[in-house]
């Protein structure tokens, strides 16, 4: 049997309702199934999610390690595709527009071949949209 492959990303947050409200206007949709007073289940589509847990709930898969504070430390740098550079510049947009912020970094590849930014939610955690020529 194939099971179709699908990608959860897991994020702390300290404001639950502020990141589902974030999260929606970028264009998720919350799963009310999957969500609860530890977390929320955002899904972008049925492959792709982004699952908010309080700091409380997500310490609870760290084992030996710390809860990173992720205003001023980065752990992962999530990519997500988009299908040009005008949805990737409405994409970090929206995300400024509501709470979080958003910058180019200036690699070695030319913009009409890739174009990324990088976005950042209102807890500090790290998005990275990008097109590319394909």
């Amino acid at each position: 049997m194939n099971m179709k492959k699908m990608v959860f990303v897991n994020l702390p947050v300290s404001d639950m309702q502020r990141s589902i409200n974030f999260y929606e206007a970028l264009g998720f949709k919350q799963n009310k199934d999957f969500s609860d007073e530890n977390g929320a289940g955002m899904m972008w589509d049925d492959s792709i999610w982004i699952m908010l847990l309080t700091h409380d709930f997500y310490r609870t898969f760290l084992r030996d390690h710390q809860l990173a504070d992720t205003t001023k430390v980065s752990g992962s740098l999530t990519a997500f595709s988009m299908e040009s550079i005008d949805a990737v510049k409405e994409f970090a947009q929206i995300a400024k527009d509501n709470g979080g912020d958003f910058y180019h970094v200036k690699i070695d590849i030319p913009e009409d071949q890739m174009y990324e930014l990088e976005v950042k939610d209102p807890d500090g955690n790290m998005l990275s949209v990008d097109w590319m020529k394909m």
